[in-house]
């Protein structure tokens, strides 16, 4: 999923921070770390979203390796389903805690899980978002988990664009996935939106990986400054998101409490967007890179109250 060796990384991204992600005019050098270099992997046909996660769900796991740094564990392994060879993150976190202290504070009912990369995902999904890999239900040695797609072709991650100084070669685009990314992580209320869970690929593609720490049940935004514009064909998605429809497709990975936050949330961030105007809303070329299918339904009851 993330540049090689970079999955996992945790360093704090606040509304400071998130002002730098555009663009600096710096000219453009890319330095890659000895675990960031491209190794010989056997090519990988084009598969679609669903194939993807088929792929994930039934592919045999050839290997695992720790992701790099982090603290929730995070494996990265090499699958096969005899035809196709792709690498998966392998997440089985699963922790609560009436209060977490860190040094960024104390948290109240802090939550750490692998169901929230799923439930990342099929929200992207439902938004025709395109920017968060799959993410699919899985077990490993016994423990469920998520399986997440290993992003293909990473350039770099945020982190490493920032200390480079490297400018993206089309600002505008650029722009545009930043601002996505900031309102996804005000719907989902991320608390750990990191520098190197923000991954780009050679054709300067944005993807958000490890939401392991988001879907807070706070009403509120957490930072509502970041809310400035708004793909079009996002909002009309956005707004049309309801509460039945995030229980029975993502109801296995988040709580009756939860959804109804994000819910509350999605309200804000539309106001938010309504009072800008004209001026709030953009175009991206096609609504999103490769335009995903419908999101079907679970598959069982969900099991989450």
């Amino acid at each position: 999923m993330p540049a090689r060796g970079t999955h996992g990384f945790r360093f704090a991204v606040g509304a400071a921070g998130l002002a730098a992600l555009l663009v600096s005019r710096a000219p453009l050098s890319i330095r890659l770390s000895a675990d960031q270099a491209p190794v010989a992997t056997p090519a990988t046909p084009t598969l679609s979203l669903e194939q993807q996660e088929e792929f994930l769900k039934k592919a045999k796991v050839l290997r695992t390796r720790s992701a790099g740094k982090g603290v929730t564990g995070t494996l990265r392994a090499t699958l096969t389903d005899g035809t196709t060879i792709h690498d998966a993150s392998i997440q089985t976190i699963d922790e609560s805690m009436r209060e977490f202290r860190s040094n960024r504070g104390t948290e109240l009912n802090f939550v750490d899980s692998w169901r929230y990369n799923v439930a990342a995902y099929r929200l992207d999904r439902l938004l025709d978002i395109g920017m968060t890999p799959p993410s699919v239900e899985r077990n490993y040695e016994n423990k469920p988990g998520a399986y997440t797609w290993w992003v293909d072709d990473v350039l770099m991650d945020e982190g490493a664009r920032l200390k480079d100084k490297v400018s993206a070669p089309n600002v505008l685009m650029w722009n545009e996935q930043m601002w996505i990314v900031r309102l996804f992580d005000q719907l989902i209320h991320n608390v750990d939106r990191n520098l190197g869970n923000l991954l780009i690929d050679k054709q300067w593609r944005v993807w958000m990986i490890d939401h392991s720490r988001a879907f807070r049940l706070y009403d509120k935004l957490k930072t509502p400054a970041n809310i400035t514009r708004c793909d079009r064909h996002v909002f009309e998605k956005l707004k049309a998101l309801d509460a039945a429809t995030l229980k029975t497709t993502m109801g296995d990975y988040l709580t009756a409490p939860e959804i109804k936050a994000l819910l509350n949330r999605r309200t804000e961030i539309v106001n938010v967007i309504e009072k800008a105007g004209a001026g709030g809303l953009f175009d991206r070329p096609t609504p999103s890179p490769t335009p995903a299918p419908p999101l079907p339904v679970l598959a069982r009851p969900s099991t989450r109250r």
